[in-house]
């Protein structure tokens, strides 16, 4: 009889076991499937094609954000993930917009920016106090908010694509430069709009030379600008040399010492770059970034040289959400009425 009792006990034992190998593996199952999927999305040759695009959306122009994303997106077959970086408060707002607009088909990721990192890095200037805003300074903190990626597009929000992303994501950088700017002498048919407004495009326009610190560095102060609304960055070389310790570096000093903030140019996010990256940065196709579209509100381009542009940029005070600004035509082609109305455009008959 013990024989026999042990066998069914055996038996039983073997019938539990499988029972639970069974329900082990169906509950396993779905973990398993998501992993899979999860490496894949992150294979190298996924990776490749996605092309990664910072846009700032910031408190009073989220219209702007909405305007750029339209256009990249409506203009490009490419595989395009928006990074759109807000405050906040603001985060709630443009993902609504989002979602309740065509652009609910986007590939989107919101990413919060803490306005903290900027503390006691900032020199408050009364004469541009926009400039000051926290949103102005992220693209000095790609690496920290942009994973996983090792080429990365930042546009700012007052620009409009005309052209296929991916001609500008295919912009070639060479070996040790971290970025790819436009330089501000690289259109001659620009150089009577910039005269025409007083807008500077050498090195004298944004940097204070009465200052030692600023004529230690050797830079001449006749040395064409670049304009950073417009980069495309290597992630590697940026975390390499240390690229956003160097701008903080440098604008500490400015809080310390006054090198640039009430210059000309005003350009608080503009200075600390144009000195860390000064000999060492790749340019882009000039026709990808045409710009001085916002120094006046009358100065205007031809229809035809706008019309071959690749991308507008409407840098400056006049904005082409507000009342008055130049070729707000080309601007509302691309934008997406505000479906809470909160944000409104400003024209003349509103």
């Amino acid at each position: 009889i013990l024989p026999f009792v042990s066998v069914n006990q055996i038996l039983l034992l073997l019938l539990v076991l499988t029972v639970c190998a069974i329900l082990y593996n169906k509950v396993h199952q779905v973990p398993s499937a998501l992993k899979n999927e999860t490496v894949d999305l992150e294979s190298p040759e996924e990776m490749e094609e996605e092309i990664p695009v910072v846009i700032c959306a910031a408190a009073g122009r989220m219209g702007a954000a909405i305007a750029a994303i339209s256009s990249i997106y409506s203009n490009t077959e490419a595989n395009v993930l928006f990074y759109i970086v807000g405050l906040k408060t603001t985060i709630p707002h443009i993902r609504k917009w989002i979602e309740n607009s065509k652009l609910k088909e986007i590939k989107f990721k919101v990413v919060e920016f803490n306005p903290m990192v900027l503390k006691g890095k900032i020199r408050q200037d009364a004469s541009r106090p926009e400039l000051l805003q926290p949103l102005n300074f992220v693209r000095f903190y790609l690496p920290l908010l942009i994973q996983k990626h090792e080429k990365v597009i930042y546009l700012d929000d007052d620009i409009i694509v005309q052209g296929d992303i991916q001609e500008l994501y295919d912009t070639k950088l060479a070996p040790g430069h971290a970025a790819a700017f436009s330089d501000d002498c690289d259109l001659p048919s620009t150089h009577e709009m910039v005269r025409s407004v007083g807008m500077q495009n050498t090195y004298m326009g944004f940097l204070d030379y009465r200052k030692q610190a600023i004529r230690d560095l050797g830079i001449s102060p006749s040395t064409c600008s670049f304009n950073p609304g417009v980069i495309v960055a290597n992630m590697t070389e940026w975390k390499h040399q240390r690229i956003t310790k160097q701008l903080e570096k440098w604008m500490q000093r400015n809080v310390e010492e006054n090198l640039y903030s009430s210059t000309l140019g005003g350009g608080v996010a503009t200075s600390p770059m144009l000195i860390v990256f000064h000999g060492k940065y790749s340019t882009i196709n000039p026709m990808w970034h045409i710009r001085h579209l916002g120094w006046s509100p009358d100065t205007r381009y031809s229809e035809h040289f706008l019309q071959e542009a690749k991308l507008l940029h409407w840098n400056g005070r006049y904005k082409p959400w507000d009342y008055p600004s130049v070729h707000t035509d080309l601007w509302e082609n691309w934008f997406i009425p505000d479906p809470s109305g909160k944000f409104k455009l400003t024209r003349p008959d509103s």
